[in-house]
């Protein structure tokens, strides 16, 4: 067994403020089943708070499936599907909107253009496995035009963050198990000032398959429409 007790400490004691903080009815409505408004897939980032980047704080108004760079599919038996925490809220708890979450300065992304430019996987083959599916999107993306391979490492990383963000938010849209009624949104979520000076903005990147900012910008409610930002589309 480990050593760190330290962290262990930590997390108790973080859960008895949590429960001391708890009104007396908080999982009341909750209980027995479950009804999130929206499936928000992001990436397993330890930056990225799922809950809190929305400024939700009750149970049960997000489901939160995560993995190397917030890809929506799995795979079984050699096919590529629709990742099951995307699927489940769909099918069976009434939710129908799906936000799709990227991040500003994405680390699987990073690895992901390292490989496609020549370098090796980052390792472990559990990391590799979800390194290696993005590869072909960072080759699009550079392939597309839309993407500046001329500028800085950093700018090429968050145009191909953005760029992810829309793919996998195209395929969703066009997936088979996933209803034509279903909202499909993208984000990226900024705590770099790449998009803006709010750290912590969600930028509206993509709604169901559309990316042009002007277009995003008449699908936000008013008051919001500078959250519709592009760093590939002008």
């Amino acid at each position: 067994m480990g050593g760190d007790r330290d962290t262990l400490e930590e997390l108790l004691a973080g859960n008895e403020r949590h429960v001391e903080a708890l009104p007396e009815d908080y999982f009341a409505a909750v209980q027995t089943d479950q009804h999130p408004t929206v499936v928000a897939i992001c990436c397993s980032d330890s930056r990225v708070s799922h809950e809190g980047m929305w400024g939700i704080e009750r149970p049960g108004a997000v489901f939160t499936p995560s993995n190397i760079g917030n890809q929506i599919w799995d795979e079984d038996g050699g096919e590529r599907i629709v990742d099951g925490g995307v699927l489940y809220p769909i099918h069976h708890t009434g939710t129908d909107v799906v936000a799709v979450v990227g991040h500003t300065g994405c680390g699987a992304v990073t690895a992901a253009y390292h490989v496609a430019t020549g370098e090796e996987p980052p390792g472990p083959q559990g990391v590799d496995k979800w390194v290696d599916q993005l590869v072909p999107i960072v080759e699009e993306a550079i392939e597309s035009g839309l993407v500046d391979t001329d500028a800085d490492d950093d700018r090429v990383v968050n145009q191909l963050v953005e760029y992810n963000v829309d793919y996998q938010v195209r395929s969703l849209c066009d997936a088979a198990d996933v209803p034509d009624d279903i909202d499909v949104y993208g984000f990226v979520y900024d705590f770099q000032g790449v998009y803006g000076d709010e750290p912590g903005r969600a930028y509206l990147v993509a709604a169901n398959g559309e990316t042009d900012p002007d277009a995003l910008a008449d699908i936000v409610p008013e008051g919001y429409e500078a959250t519709a930002r592009s760093l590939l589309h002008r």
